[in-house]
C-alpha cells in the first residue's frame, strides 16, 4: 500500500509523529481486507493488536511517498504474527511485528480458514 505524508501526520516540523507509522501500519492491514471487497471488521469477530515489537529507523517528511509492505509470519489457530515495513522508495524507515488475536464477541476463537486466505 502506498501512502502520501500529510501535514496532519507531522510534528511542527514537517517530520511524522512516531505514532502515526503504527497508524500506517493499522491501515495496511485493513487494506488487505479492503483489495477483496471485505472488511476487517465483521459485527462481532475482528483482530485485535496483543503485542508490538517496533524499531522507527529514519523519519519520513511532510510530502513523502511512502509504501506500507505487509507480510504473515506465523499463524496459529487465535493469532497470528505479522511483519510490516515502511519504506520510502527503496529505503527502511519502519518496521515492526504485530502479534494479532483474532476475537468474537470480545473472546479470542479460532481463525475462520477464509481469513488465512485473505492474509496469504
Amino acid at each position: 500500500m502506498k501512502i502520501r505524508v500529510y501535514y496532519e501526520d507531522t510534528d511542527c516540523g514537517g517530520v511524522v509523529y512516531h505514532s502515526n507509522y503504527l497508524n500506517f501500519c493499522e491501515r495496511a492491514r485493513s487494506e488487505l481486507f479492503f483489495q477483496k471487497g471485505l472488511s476487517p471488521h465483521n459485527n462481532d469477530e475482528f483482530f485485535v493488536v496483543r503485542s508490538a515489537n517496533v524499531d522507527w529507523i529514519k523519519s519520513a517528511i511532510f510530502g513523502d511517498v511512502l509504501e506500507i509492505t505487509t507480510k504473515l509470519i506465523e499463524k496459529k489457530s487465535a493469532s497470528i504474527i505479522m511483519y510490516q515495513e515502511i519504506k520510502r522508495d527503496a529505503e527502511v524507515l519502519f518496521k515492526a511485528t504485530f502479534k494479532l488475536a483474532f476475537l468474537k464477541n470480545f473472546k479470542p476463537t479460532k481463525i475462520p480458514l477464509e481469513i488465512f486466505e485473505i492474509l496469504n
